[in-house]
């Protein structure tokens, strides 16, 4: 058969679908917002307290880390900050709903607000930049876009009536009843008004102000505090609560009156964020969204979209593919986020102000997720945005009083979620694809005081009996394993530098791995202080078994690093890879992750959990015994099986870009399944051809030939008409462009 070629992408952002993943495993939001831009505007569907009435903790709560579901009829308003996929949240900042009425700003019986709307999906509608919907209760048509750092609203009223806005500070993703310390509001003059927010929790110090500009003059305001003060100093004096222009409380909620307006009206607002001070987003708004309107920055958005997702063009195997690929790769550029002010300014981790040089600052770094594909699809892609995002984690790591490397940051705040310290991979990584402006030697430095920081995690437990003790903390074995990996990481990363007695430190690290190997039952196993393994051992378990978020059978496969000790440990490639095909075979019951938040039946094949990053790199791992045919034909049916063009399209949460970086390498047919080594494993790729902007300014072509739905079977690969001697090609010689052919049988 010919070898196909591909089509020319004359408008990539039409085959995104935004609501993909807005169902309950996805956690994705379809909001407005622009390649990884500070604004993530997008409408809030349900308020689900976090504490139930016995104050204990409320499951439902889980289902909207991004703020929205498919499912729900009522929008509550539209929300400027976002999450993408996280299984754990934040966020949900600076609320707007419009309304033709003077909003009730008092609370249901949860706290949640009384001026939402019911609507219809029919009338609903989402695009990179752009989101639709009208607002039935109140018979307004809501047209939302975005820049970088301002959120662009429209509101019609189609019946005409008396135009108000609700201003709701109150309102928080995983409503707990602390999480706001103190609001503040200004009102500059009748069209401008500015204030912030500070919230504690998951980031426990985190700061969000905001400058809001109306296209309609306002004739009155007004507010609830939402609690009342204990003391209110002098203030007692006014009438605070109407027309007085300076507000605050903890838990403000304020009303804006626009007047009458006719039918057909519009009212325009422009809301800027800055994490640095009102000024700081006032001077965003000026810079990024000077004029009203709307049409023109929704197109600008509409535009900026395209450029970002027209670097990957493909042709796929099948059509409704094309709308998952592209959805995919719009998923992998909503985080991380730009984080600094037009002229450079952000605040930092040590809560101060600092300006950024030579690079520009980003936020939210989902390393436990990301480190694993997206990162490497940036490094591979954007390797100029990849330098900023190292160059952000370096500062951060010089703003830590602990003088570590982000884990899981967001919005200048470290949340310690999950395990290892998986930036070091990143930086690994960076060398590998010979991205440029960075300090590797400062790299170097910080991953090492990254991993000798002995309070982190039982750090000093790993580094004293080189492995983590089941017995003094929790999730031992797969912390035993992460860290591992991260040795070695920074163990290449010392190699590169020269630096071969930090290489011969961290390559020694690198082989906790072994420790925690028990070839009695054929599984990594926790280990006690004393040497022995822990007796009480179900490798179909995940809680209290010595594993987070996956099982012995999933977890038990990661070393990336050394996946030759694994082979070896199963008894050769013949009963590892029936080790491997058990896995995808047998049956794991409900009842081993019914309390299990982030896993449905919906990510499962057999044992395998896709729903889950631990196990993502499983299907690649046939390769390395001698049976590249299975793990083409597994990465197929993982694509056409646990990846959709539709609302329940992800099979798992996003977690940041993780899962769609999945499926955006296994699509076009490899993988990094050790990130940092320089190599990519190949699969079977789900397109006929693709053409990928990679490295500075190089193409990557990939062609197929005789591939077919339904065909997974590759015969050989070729790279610049070379047949590839193994399933590897490196990172290096991608990163130059050329063109990468597969040859099926």
């Amino acid at each position: 058969m010919e070898e196909q070629t591909i089509t020319n992408v004359a408008d990539a952002s039409a085959w995104v679908n935004p609501m993909v993943g807005t169902t309950r495993m996805g956690h994705t939001y379809p909001g407005a917002t622009a390649p990884h831009g500070m604004v993530q505007l997008s409408p809030q569907t349900h308020y689900e307290p976090y504490l139930r009435a016995d104050d204990t903790y409320n499951p439902a709560t889980y289902e909207y880390c991004a703020g929205y579901q498919y499912e729900d009829t009522t929008i509550l308003g539209f929300a400027h900050t976002s999450f993408s996929g996280t299984g754990h949240s934040d966020l949900g900042d600076i609320l707007i709903m419009p309304t033709t009425e003077r909003p009730d700003l008092t609370s249901d019986s949860d706290g949640g607000p009384l001026f939402g709307s019911g609507f219809d999906h029919a009338r609903e509608a989402a695009k990179p930049g752009h989101y639709a919907v009208y607002l039935d209760r109140y018979d307004i048509q809501a047209d939302l876009s975005a820049t970088e750092r301002v959120g662009i609203h429209r509101y019609r009223f189609e019946s005409g009536g008396h135009a108000h806005i609700a201003l709701d500070l109150a309102y928080n993703i995983y409503h707990h009843p602390d999480k706001n310390v103190w609001t503040f509001l200004r009102v500059e003059n009748d069209s401008t008004v500015v204030g912030y927010r500070q919230t504690t929790g998951w980031g426990r110090t985190r700061l969000v102000h905001f400058a809001m500009r109306f296209d309609r003059p306002l004739k009155d305001y007004g507010y609830v505090q939402g609690q009342k003060l204990d003391y209110n100093g002098f203030y007692r004096r006014f009438q605070e609560h109407q027309g007085f222009p300076e507000m605050a409380g903890r838990d403000l909620r304020a009303w804006f009156d626009f007047g009458t307006v006719e039918a057909g009206d519009q009212l325009g607002i422009r809301v800027a964020l800055s994490g640095v001070s009102m000024d700081g987003a006032l001077k965003n708004l000026q810079s990024e969204a000077p004029y009203s309107g709307f049409d023109s920055y929704r197109q600008a958005a509409r535009a900026q979209w395209n450029e970002a997702l027209s670097r990957v063009e493909i042709d796929p195997l099948r059509e409704a593919d094309r709308t998952t690929f592209y959805t995919a790769l719009y998923h992998s550029m909503l985080s991380p986020i730009i984080y600094e002010d037009v002229d450079g300014r952000y605040r930092g981790l040590d809560q101060n102000i600092h300006t950024s040089e030579n690079f520009t600052n980003y936020t939210i770094f989902s390393l436990w997720d990301t480190y694993r594909a997206l990162h490497p699809w940036i490094n591979l892609t954007q390797p100029n945005r990849a330098a900023d995002l190292i160059n952000s984690m370096l500062a951060h790591a010089d703003e830590s009083v602990h003088g570590m490397l982000p884990i899981w940051s967001h919005y200048a705040n470290e949340n310690w979620c999950m395990i290892g310290y998986h930036a070091v991979s990143v930086l690994a990584d960076g060398v590998a694809h010979d991205i440029p402006g960075w300090d590797r030697n400062q790299g170097l430095e910080t991953a090492v005081r990254t991993a000798r920081v002995p309070y982190f995690d039982g750090l000093d437990l790993y580094m004293k009996y080189g492995y983590m003790p089941d017995d003094s903390s929790h999730s031992a074995v797969s912390k035993t394993l992460e860290y591992a990996y991260d040795d070695w990481c920074i163990g290449q990363l010392a190699k590169s530098t020269g630096d071969l007695v930090i290489a011969a430190e961290f390559d020694r690290r690198s082989a906790a791995y072994r420790e925690v190997w028990d070839a009695s039952s054929g599984f990594m196993r926790p280990r006690l202080s004393s040497g022995q393994f822990r007796e009480e051992f179900d490798p179909m378990e995940t809680h209290g078994q010595g594993f987070i978020e996956g099982n012995a059978w999933n977890y038990g496969l990661y070393v990336p690093h050394a996946q030759d000790s694994l082979i070896a440990w199963h008894g050769g490639p013949d009963l590892f890879i029936a080790h491997l095909d058990s896995l995808f075979t047998m049956k794991l019951d409900d009842a081993y992750f019914a309390h299990t938040e982030d896993i449905s039946r919906d990510g499962i094949i057999g044992n395998y959990v896709h729903g889950n990053e631990p196990g993502h790199h499983i299907a690649y791992l046939y390769n390395f015994a001698g049976a590249p045919e299975k793990t083409q034909e597994r990465v197929r049916m993982i694509c056409e099986t646990m990846y959709g063009p539709d609302t329940d399209g992800l099979c798992g949460n996003d977690d940041a870009g993780q899962m769609s970086a999945w499926y955006l390498f296994s699509s076009l047919g490899f993988y990094p399944v050790a990130p940092g080594s320089g190599m990519y494993d190949l699969g079977s790729p789900t397109v006929r051809s693709a053409r990928i902007a990679v490295g500075q300014g190089q193409t990557l072509i990939i062609k197929t030939r005789g591939n077919e739905v339904g065909k997974s079977r590759v015969k050989l690969v070729r790279w610049n008409d070379q047949v590839l001697n193994g399933w590897q090609i490196a990172a290096a010689e991608l990163v130059q462009g050329g063109t990468l052919i597969f040859e099926f049988e």
